[in-house]
């Protein structure tokens, strides 16, 4: 059965043209196999591990999820639908399914487990590590956060002994900077809702990850995040299509 599963992912990658450019992916090694990273867009992302089909934050703007795999794991970051898209969602879910978000995404996907800021979990065989992701500068005109502090989250994901950082919509918070040994992080560069390349840059500079892949960046000039990291050679900067 774990054969044809596989072959079924594989041919599902395939009809949908994921050595083309709309679907870029990287493989990292880790202490239990190679780990496939696929960008789906925007804030979307797939992670293929042994047996595990992780998405994070899949949105229908970016990709038709009736078409991909469906999930082992499933992480929202936060309520915005561009994030939490019960859509996708529902496309992607099985009844053997583990799906981890916030609390207000929950409310509009009433599945799974609310994880909250500081939260460390171990699910199989992958650590959660939950981080609070908001704005610092950034608001709407009323003065309030476009992400107010302890609604959304940031993940530490510990996967084959890789630790991997997904943002979700934040700005270069104290608890990001603080963050140590990161193999692979990926930041949201885009205005006005999440940092912009010096905010990033800020953050990488802080925690210093192996990897750096700017996501969610919209229409945001990457040469910027590029010349601001030229002077850190031990951050790897992997700027790829979203």
């Amino acid at each position: 059965m774990k054969n044809l599963y596989f072959a079924l992912f594989f041919l599902g990658l395939s009809s949908l043209g994921f050595a083309q450019p709309q679907f870029q992916s990287d493989v990292i090694s880790t202490d239990d196999g190679d780990l496939e990273m696929v960008f789906l867009g925007h804030g979307s992302l797939l992670f293929k591990w042994q047996d595990e089909v992780i998405y994070i934050d899949p949105s229908s703007r970016e990709a038709d999820f009736y078409k991909l795999p469906k999930a082992t794991k499933v992480f929202v970051t936060h309520h915005h639908g561009d994030h939490c898209d019960p859509g996708a969602l529902k496309a992607i879910t099985v009844d053997d399914t583990k799906s981890f978000m916030s609390a207000l995404a929950h409310e509009q996907w009433s599945q799974g487990m609310v994880l909250y800021p500081d939260q460390t979990e171990q699910i199989d065989d992958i650590k959660i590590q939950v981080l609070p992701a908001y704005n610092l500068v950034h608001k709407r005109d009323d003065g309030t956060p476009f992400h107010v502090k302890g609604q959304c989250n940031s993940y530490l994901l510990t996967i084959g002994g890789k630790r991997i950082f997904i943002g979700g919509d934040t700005e270069n918070t104290p608890e990001m900077k603080a963050l140590e040994d990161i193999d692979v992080a990926f930041l949201p560069m885009n205005l006005p809702y999440t940092m912009t390349p010096e905010m990033v840059a800020d953050a990488a500079k802080g925690f210093k990850p192996a990897i750096l892949y700017p996501y969610h960046y919209g229409n945001t000039d990457l040469s910027e995040i590029e010349e601001l990291m030229e002077d850190t050679p031990e951050v790897e900067l992997r700027i790829r299509k979203f």
